[in-house]
């Protein structure tokens, strides 16, 4: 029975994440390239799904992090988790955000011309979420190296978070209020 911490599939993990992000930019490319009449929903619809995609893992993340703190450092279930954390955050993670940061200002840009006070305080608020991105990122290596200092309830709260920058990002978005 083949492993889902050993090397081998982690490997082709890493390979289908590579295949699917060119995939990703080439899809982009190319709706450039073609530039139909409806390459502005192309480019929302595939923002969209970079965000749904990032979100998740910012949803998962925190609460990988709270089962972790619970493990025992060097048991099977804490290189489990390590494995799991790794994976998320390289695989699906990282491209997600850079993808929907990319065709956000690319939107920001081509659709507003960055005007806006909603805007504004949208892009402030991804800023945000970037920052929870990177505190995520560097739990990851602390637990990597068995140096996770945060109690299982500091990661409770932080899983709200996301949540509660994703709830302002949306209304934001559809609402416009200012």
């Amino acid at each position: 029975m083949e492993r889902q911490t050993d090397e081998r599939p982690g490997t082709y993990a890493r390979r289908r994440a590579h295949f699917a992000i060119l995939f990703f930019l080439l899809l982009a490319v190319g709706l450039f390239a073609w530039n139909p009449d409806t390459l502005y929903l192309w480019i929302k619809a595939l923002h969209i799904i970079a965000v749904i995609s990032w979100m998740a893992g910012l949803f998962y993340m925190p609460r990988l992090f709270i089962y972790h703190t619970d493990a025992e450092p060097g048991s099977v279930q804490s290189e489990t988790f390590k494995v799991m954390e790794q994976r998320l955050l390289k695989v699906i993670m990282n491209p997600a955000m850079m993808i929907s940061w990319i065709l956000g200002l690319y939107l920001a840009w081509s659709v507003y011309d960055f005007q806006g006070g909603w805007l504004h305080a949208k892009i402030g608020l991804v800023v945000l979420m970037t920052v929870v991105h990177v505190v995520f990122s560097r739990a990851v290596k602390a637990f990597a190296r068995d140096e996770n200092r945060h109690s299982a309830r500091y990661w409770r709260f932080m899983n709200e978070a996301p949540t509660l920058l994703m709830i302002a990002i949306v209304i934001l978005v559809v609402v416009k209020p200012f």
